[in-house]
This record gives structure tokens, sequence and C-alpha cells, in this order.
């Protein structure tokens, strides 16, 4: 089964709400999609894989080293400051130099979109594992909101790998998937992504088409 992944690099510009036919409130993500520039095209015969490269945003040439310049001068495009891989089996189809932008989806499609989650800074068990804590009564002193216990003392002697602790929250690389693609503003490179999406308003995001489609899970059950 041949998979056609369509992908763009965009920013989040934050959230807002519109109408659906019948008259109901959706909120949507607002998403500034593009223009991306076709960098490298990467197939089986000469790559091992197949799959199309992505330029995004600009960036000053004097900040571009020089293996990096070298590769945008190859596609004989100007030096963009993200690139981003997306394997599809129609990287083919695609050609280097090509511009890509929120025309590439169609309104309705599911999609998946990855980013990089908002950091929380240090946080306790609580906020970042959903721990319910200690009990409020029956003599628990000043110790609410600790994780209990952590391990054995005789044995194993050791907190096990993977322990959930406290730590640093968010800043990670996250994917929210199956979102509806709501509407698409062509003349505005917008597109309007149901519900909420990972990363901050300003933040870098890759939109590309929904690897787990419902009917792809169902036919996995």
């Amino acid at each position: 089964m041949t998979k056609q992944i369509k992908g763009v690099l965009g920013t989040k510009l934050g959230m807002t709400q519109t109408f659906a036919d019948d008259g109901r409130i959706v909120p949507v993500t607002v998403v500034s999609a593009g223009p991306c520039v076709v960098t490298a095209v990467r197939t089986p015969e000469a790559d091992g894989y197949s799959a199309v490269q992505f330029g995004y945003g600009e960036i000053d040439p004097r900040r571009v080293n020089k293996p990096e310049a070298g590769h945008f001068a190859k596609a004989g495009v100007t030096p963009r400051r993200y690139l981003v891989e997306v394997r599809t089996d129609n990287a083919s189809e695609y050609t280097v130099g090509q511009e890509v932008t929120a025309e590439a989806f169609t309104a309705g499609e599911l999609v998946d979109v990855t980013a990089r989650s908002k950091g929380k800074g240090f946080a306790g068990v609580m906020k970042r594992h959903g721990f319910r804590g200690l009990s409020s009564s029956h003599g628990t002193q000043r110790k609410h909101r600790s994780p209990g216990s952590i391990g054995g003392c005789a044995y194993p002697g050791r907190v096990f790998k993977g322990m959930r602790m406290a730590g640093r929250m968010g800043g990670e690389r996250t994917t929210a998937q199956n979102l509806t693609l709501h509407g698409i503003d062509s003349g505005r490179g917008l597109l309007l992504i149901k519900g909420a999406v990972p990363g901050p308003a300003g933040g870098l995001v890759l939109v590309r088409s929904a690897v787990k489609t419902p009917a792809t899970v169902g036919e996995a059950r």
C-alpha cells in the first residue's frame, strides 16, 4: 500500500473561532502555512528511501555555513532557516525548486501537526504526570504533593530507570494526530485546523497528511 503524504511548514498564529454550515461555533487554530520550497527529492535508487525535503523561512545568507550554502545553491534556491524531510511514496511528483503552499491541502481532510510543546519549566509529579498526591488528612505532614515511594530500600537498592518523578516539563517534540482541516484561506496562505495544536503562538509547526486515519485504525484491529 503506497502512502502519499503531503506536508508544509508554517507558523502557528493562535486560536480563534469560526462557524460551521449549521451555525455551530468551531474552535480553530490558525497556521500561516508556507510558502515552502522543495530543496531536495530523495529516491530509493540514490538515497535508499523516498522523501521530499522542504525549506521554510527567510535567513540572512551570511548566517549559513558553507555546506548548507552549497546545498541551497545546488537546488537553485535562496537559503532557508528551516529544513524538514517528509517521507512519501510519491516524492517523484515533486521537483527541486517547486513552491508548496497551503493550497496543497483540501478542506475536510485529516492532518497531523508536529511542533515543540510549550515549556513549563521544572514541575512536580502532580502537574507533570497527573499524580493524585498524598492524603489531605490522617497525619500527612507537608507532603501532600510529593510522589511517595520511588523504590525499595534493600532490594533493588536503586531507583529504576524511567521512574516518573519531578523534572523539566514541556519543550518536547509533540504530534497531534487526526485533526480536521476545517478551512483554507488560499489568498493569505492560512490553514484553519479544528481544535488546538502543540506549541506557542509564533512557533514552527509541521502540517502533514494524517498517518493513522480512522479506516487504517479499523483495519489494524
